[in-house]
């Protein structure tokens, strides 16, 4: 089965990668269809609520399915899910975006001077905005073109706030619902962002102890 998987041909790649995007965009659908349509009771009797919720609940997965490529890649050998990373990781920019967009919109309906006023009085606020902000350079750089201009190593570095940008989305997803005694949620949330950080901590230490060992081996032999 894993043999299968590891050895996809670009095509079936491709057709994944297709599938993924579809099922990504299927959450934004939803809310558009019960927006439309007003099925199963529409967006419910607090529809700002609702899509507020909806998007940030969804950008939030996302965030946590593109930290998890890396290491599952790592375990499972499927090297090709690296190309799912940068799909995943503009589909929670999106959703992101959307959810800012409804607090602008119609919590303040563009007030530039009121937004500012709300964000500044309201920390679990800020922090999200922050979180959108040092997201904004990951997705304008996340074609093949600026991974050339920018070069490789600049390029990974730039996606390294991805590891700031998911533990202050879990902070403000905490603070948010820590004022409704909701914490069930982001204590999951939490847990599950710190678990594959952790995992890259290891790795980078694993790294660094080999580098040191193929070191010490080198000037070793030169001794002799």
């Amino acid at each position: 089965m894993f043999a299968r998987l590891r050895n996809l041909s670009q095509r079936q790649v491709r057709t994944v990668w297709l599938l993924v995007l579809l099922l990504c965009l299927l959450p934004l659908a939803r809310l558009i269809a019960l927006g439309v349509t007003g099925a199963d009771g529409g967006l419910g009797a607090n529809p700002i609520e609702f899509i507020t919720r909806s998007t940030g609940d969804w950008a939030l997965y996302l965030l946590s399915i593109t930290l998890a490529v890396t290491p599952l890649r790592k375990l499972s050998g499927l090297n090709w899910l690296v190309r799912l990373r940068r799909t995943l990781g503009l589909m929670a920019f999106l959703y992101l975006s959307l959810h800012f967009l409804t607090f602008f919109w119609f919590d303040h309906f563009f007030d530039l001077q009121e937004m500012w006023k709300d964000i500044l009085r309201r920390p679990f606020i800020t922090v999200g905005v922050i979180a959108l902000v040092l997201m904004l350079p990951l997705a304008l750089t996340s074609t093949n073109r600026m991974i050339r201009l920018l070069g490789g190593k600049r390029w990974q570095l730039l996606h390294k706030l991805m590891y700031l940008i998911a533990p202050l989305a879990v902070l403000h997803f905490w603070w948010a619902k820590a004022g409704k005694n909701l914490i069930a949620q982001p204590v999951l949330f939490a847990s599950i962002v710190g678990v594959l950080l952790l995992a890259r901590v290891g790795w980078w230490l694993q790294k660094r102890r080999a580098e040191q060992g193929r070191a010490t081996a080198a000037v070793t032999r030169k001794a002799a």
